[in-house]
């Protein structure tokens, strides 16, 4: 079994990422295969922002199904389906590292939940076959930023097992300052000034200022007025540990301040 030596962050944006050609991210994510990670991994374990609970908690189906977790939008997007294989056996290995390594009380199994928008749009576009097996992993809004990232160093051992570990957000989520009134994919100075200080921080190792963000990152709650689109970062970043290489692996703007910038993170051999 060929081990994984990345864990990635992507920001996943809009759900009309799964339909609209003029996004430049819908580019990127759909380039994965042959410009990102040509290994096929074995499973994948995707922590979404968009599946929020009291304590981690996975799913654990025989086949995922797709979950429309949004509202207003286009009818075609609700008629969209991703059925990837469950990975049980994944999820059950998820929580016997946060139980074990991970010092966690509870873990939970949710035996019906398929995959939201988080998961399913961004892996539809990665992976169109559908054919790898994916488990969901959630985020607790109520922690911080450490906790996630400790989250992620327990399960640091799936990658020697074949798993590709994604958490899947965005580098800044505020929809209630969205501007319609920009449309050429550029960005305000107050999200910019947040998106361009997460990427100083991870390239430059400084892994420690981006799990205290709350306190360190200019416009913190401008950007993130809750964390659960950050968390993930966090999560992916631990799995890789405290020596990995950060690379920006995608940058682009929608609607002035979500930012798409997604990130890889390498451990050393």
């Amino acid at each position: 079994m060929e081990r994984v030596n990345q864990t990635f962050f992507l920001s996943h944006g809009s759900p009309t990422l799964s339909i609209d050609d003029s996004l430049e991210a819908r580019q990127f994510f759909k380039s994965w295969t042959d410009k990102v990670l040509p290994q096929k991994p074995k499973s994948i374990l995707v922590i979404s922002a968009h599946w929020d609970t009291k304590v981690p908690t996975v799913n654990t189906v025989l086949r995922n199904s797709t979950i429309h977790d949004f509202y207003g939008f286009p009818d075609p997007m609700y008629k969209l389906k991703y059925e990837a294989p469950g990975a049980i056996e994944l999820g059950k290995r998820v929580k016997e590292l946060l139980m074990g390594e991970g010092g966690m009380k509870r873990v939970d199994e949710d035996k019906n939940r398929g995959l939201d928008h988080g998961a399913w749009v961004p892996l539809m576009l990665m992976y169109p076959e559908a054919d790898i097996p994916v488990c969901q992993l959630s985020v607790q809004s109520s922690q911080n930023g450490t906790y996630h990232y400790n989250m992620g160093k327990a399960l640091a051992p799936l990658k020697d097992e074949g798993v590709l570990i994604v958490g899947s957000g965005s580098a800044t989520h505020n929809l209630r300052k969205l501007d319609f009134n920009i449309s050429n994919g550029s960005a305000v100075p107050w999200a910019l000034a947040f998106d361009h200080w997460l990427r100083d921080s991870l390239l430059q190792g400084r892994y420690g200022d981006v799990n205290e963000w709350e306190e360190k990152a200019p416009n913190a709650k401008m950007a993130h007025p809750w964390p659960e689109h950050f968390y993930p970062l966090h999560v992916a970043l631990g799995a890789a540990g405290g020596d990995a290489k950060a690379e920006q692996i995608h940058t682009s703007w929608q609607l002035g301040t979500l930012s798409y910038s997604s990130y890889s993170f390498t451990t050393p051999l």
